[in-house]
């Protein structure tokens, strides 16, 4: 049976919910809904104080204004299709509009492990050659790795939209999340995606799987360091420097590795792990990061406290 190049290529995908969850659909949605105002609101809070604080415009806090903004676009690039879905019940979305969502989404993702790694290795230097801070994180240098972040982030994501756009679509055009990501679109094909397989597993290793291993090496170098001084009281002072970024890791990294394996290799796990490990993996890291930093930062604290109070 020949199928014809309409059926071959379906003009739309459908998004998914949470499924057998319709009944609370409105409960789920005030959630999602309240998740994205306190983080657009944490994120925008933090960009603004430490653009309006000029004893702030310190690498430290320019690496998490940094982090503030990645965070809100990618709220941003999520946020139409999740509660538009819980919302409306619109579950279509094109296949134009599924490819621009899921490069911005993959490469903000990649952009924020890229920033992960800049904090920890602010940390390294902070912590393991403090006399050299200043001279080793200049202005122009931040620049130069914000640039080489963002380049590698979308560059490496450039080609999938490309590689995905050529494929033939014969099969089920149901995705199992409520935005569009590369592994999902990828299954729907009935093409060869060998060649996609292959170079998104690249993409992966290169970006999320070298920054976490240099990441985990700058704190194994922190740690010797840390041990090496005499005083309790300041190794506790300089671990104490760290707590946020290892939370913000963790939160990063630990709902996107356990993603990616359950779409590589989960197959007999229940959907509705992927589904909701899906959600953590969106909507936690940007929703936890400022309420983290606020708490544990005492000058972004002191600041937020200070104009709450005003």
């Amino acid at each position: 049976f020949m199928f014809n190049d309409t059926q071959m290529k379906p003009t739309v995908f459908l998004l998914t919910g949470i499924p057998g969850q319709e009944a609370i659909n409105l409960w789920i949605s005030i959630l999602f809904f309240s998740m994205y105002v306190i983080s657009m609101t944490g994120n925008s809070v933090i960009l603004f104080i430490i653009k309006t604080d000029l004893s702030l415009h310190e690498p430290m806090y320019v690496f998490l204004s940094m982090l503030a903004l990645t965070d809100l676009c990618l709220s941003i690039s999520t946020m139409p299709t999740i509660l538009g879905i819980f919302w409306f019940n619109s579950r279509e979305i094109s296949i134009n509009a599924c490819l621009v969502q899921l490069f911005f989404i993959h490469s903000l993702s990649f952009i924020e492990s890229s920033v992960l790694l800049s904090m920890a290795f602010d940390r390294y230097v902070a912590i393991c050659n403090p006399l050299r801070y200043a001279s080793v994180l200049t202005t122009p240098r931040i620049v130069r790795m914000g640039i080489v972040f963002t380049i590698r982030g979308m560059g490496l994501i450039f080609p999938l939209p490309f590689l995905l756009k050529r494929f033939q679509y014969c099969r089920d055009n149901v995705l199992s999340h409520s935005y569009c990501l590369h592994q999902e679109v990828m299954k729907l094909a009935c093409s060869d995606i060998t060649v996609n397989s292959i170079y998104g597993l690249f993409v992966i290793i290169s970006t999320v799987g070298l920054d976490s291993l240099l990441i985990l090496l700058s704190y194994v170098m922190i740690l010797r360091t840390v041990l090496s001084i005499a005083s309790r009281e300041e190794r506790f002072k300089a671990l104490n420097t760290c707590v946020s970024h290892v939370c913000a890791v963790l939160l990063f990294y630990t709902p996107m590795i356990g993603l990616s394996v359950i779409h590589r290799f989960g197959r007999s796990s229940s959907p509705l792990v992927q589904i909701l490990m899906g959600y953590i993996y969106m909507l936690v890291p940007p929703l936890m990061n400022p309420i983290v930093y606020s708490v544990k930062t005492k000058e972004i604290r002191a600041r937020i406290t200070r104009a709450l109070l005003r």
